[in-house]
C-alpha cells in the first residue's frame, strides 16, 4: 500500500511538470506570433509629376470702361410746317446711306412749285418782249427817231426783265428743295439707335440717331500713372458683361486727365464678329486688358495648384515619396498654364493631378513625371 501511493505522487509530479513545460512553450510561440514586423504604409494616391517651366506669357494692364458708338450722326429735316407722312424705319434697323427714312407730305409743295414754275414761265415771256423793245430802240438810237431817254428806258426793262426771270428760276429751285426734303435720307452706313419721329408730327428737329458706320469703340479709364504705357495701335482684348470676348486696337488716348479721378480715356477701336453683334451694346459696361508685350515667367500646370482657404498651394514629392504642402504666390494664367511668383527649385517635382486629395505629409505612389 505504501509503495502503491509513492509511486501514484511520482506520477502526478511527471504529469505536472509536464504541463508546465507545455504552458511554457505555447506562452513563447503565442509572444512570438504577436511579435511580427507591422505591415508598410500604403500610399494615399498615386500620382503622376511635373516640373516648373520657363514660358513666354504676356504682359497686359487691366482697365473698365463703357462701350460706345464710334460717332452719333443727328438726322432731321427742315421741312418746316409739314407734317410727317410715313417712317420707313426703326431703331435697330441697318440702314446703307442715301436710303430713305421719313416722308413728309408733300401736295402743297408740288402745287408751290407748279406755281413758280408758271411764274417763271410768265417773266420769260415778259423778257423775251422787252429784248425785242430793247433790240429796235439799238437800231433807230442813232437816227434821231426816238430820245435817248425812251432809248434808255427801253434798255433798263430788258435787264428788268432779265432779273425777273433769275428771281422766278431761284423761286422754282427753292421748292424744288423743299420737295427733296420731304424725304429723310440717311446720310452714312450705319444703325438706328434712336427714332423720335412719328407719323402726323410736324417738321423740324430731330428725328433719328445713327451710329455711323456701325462701329463701336471702348472707352477705358487708365490712371495717370499708367497711361504712358498705352500708344495707338496696342492690342486689347473686351469682355462685355454678357461675356463676349472681341478684339480691339487703340485709336487714339484722350489728351486730358481728369482732376477729380486721375484718370484719362482710351478710346479703342472694336471688331465686333456677326455672332457676337447682340452681346455688344453701346452703354454696356465692360473691362478689357491691354496688350503690352511679352515676358519670361515660371509656370505649372493649372492642374498642379491646389486653392484652398483663399491661398495657393503646390505638392512637392520627396525622396521619400512623400509630399509637402507648399503655399505659393500665384501670378498670370494664361490657357492651362499658372505663373509662379514664389521660389521654386527649377528641379522640384510637383504633383501634377490630384494634388486636392492630398495633405502635407502622406505617401504617395509615382509612376511617370512629365
Amino acid at each position: 500500500m505504501k509503495i502503491f501511493t509513492v509511486t501514484l505522487a511520482t506520477r502526478i509530479l511527471r504529469l505536472g511538470y509536464a504541463a508546465s513545460v507545455c504552458w511554457v512553450f505555447w506562452s513563447h510561440s503565442a509572444i512570438a506570433a504577436d511579435e511580427k514586423p507591422p505591415a508598410p504604409p500604403k500610399p494615399a494616391l498615386t500620382v503622376t509629376l511635373t516640373q516648373v517651366q520657363q514660358t513666354q506669357l504676356p504682359l497686359t494692364l487691366g482697365a473698365n470702361g463703357n462701350v460706345a458708338a464710334w460717332q452719333e450722326a443727328s438726322v432731321g429735316s427742315e421741312a418746316q410746317g409739314l407734317r410727317l407722312a410715313d417712317v420707313k424705319v426703326d431703331v435697330g434697323d441697318t440702314v446703307r446711306a442715301g436710303q430713305v427714312l421719313a416722308v413728309y407730305a408733300s401736295d402743297g409743295i408740288r402745287a408751290d412749285i407748279a406755281q413758280a414754275r408758271a411764274a417763271q414761265a410768265e417773266a420769260e415771256v415778259a423778257a423775251l418782249a422787252a429784248g425785242q423793245e430793247a433790240e429796235r430802240a439799238r437800231a433807230v438810237q442813232d437816227t434821231g427817231a426816238i430820245s435817248a431817254q425812251q432809248v434808255n428806258q427801253l434798255l433798263n426793262a430788258e435787264q428788268s426783265a432779265k432779273a425777273r426771270v433769275l428771281t422766278a428760276k431761284a423761286q422754282v429751285q427753292t421748292q424744288q428743295v423743299r420737295l427733296k426734303n420731304t424725304q429723310v435720307l440717311a446720310p452714312d452706313f450705319g444703325i438706328i439707335s434712336a427714332r423720335t419721329a412719328s407719323v402726323g408730327a410736324l417738321g423740324g428737329g430731330e428725328l433719328f440717331r445713327l451710329i455711323r458706320k456701325a462701329r463701336l469703340e471702348w472707352r477705358a479709364e487708365v490712371t495717370s500713372a499708367e497711361l504712358a504705357r498705352i500708344k495707338p495701335g496696342l492690342g486689347v482684348v473686351v469682355t462685355t458683361a454678357a461675356g463676349a470676348r472681341v478684339v480691339g486696337k487703340v485709336r487714339r488716348v484722350s489728351p486730358l486727365v481728369d482732376a477729380q479721378t486721375r484718370s484719362a480715356l482710351v478710346y479703342v477701336d472694336l471688331s465686333v464678329p456677326a455672332d457676337a453683334k447682340d452681346l455688344v451694346k453701346p452703354g454696356m459696361y465692360a473691362k478689357g486688358e491691354f496688350e503690352l508685350g511679352q515676358t519670361s515667367a515660371v509656370t505649372l500646370p493649372q492642374s498642379a495648384v491646389v486653392m484652398r482657404d483663399g491661398f495657393a498651394f503646390v505638392y512637392p514629392v520627396g525622396a521619400d515619396n512623400r509630399v509637402a504642402q507648399l503655399k505659393v504666390q500665384t501670378g498670370r494664367t494664361v490657357g492651362d498654364r499658372v505663373e509662379i511668383l514664389s521660389k521654386l527649385a527649377t528641379d522640384a517635382k510637383v504633383v501634377a493631378v490630384g494634388a486636392g486629395f492630398l495633405n502635407d505629409g502622406d505617401l504617395v505612389r509615382v509612376t511617370a513625371a512629365k
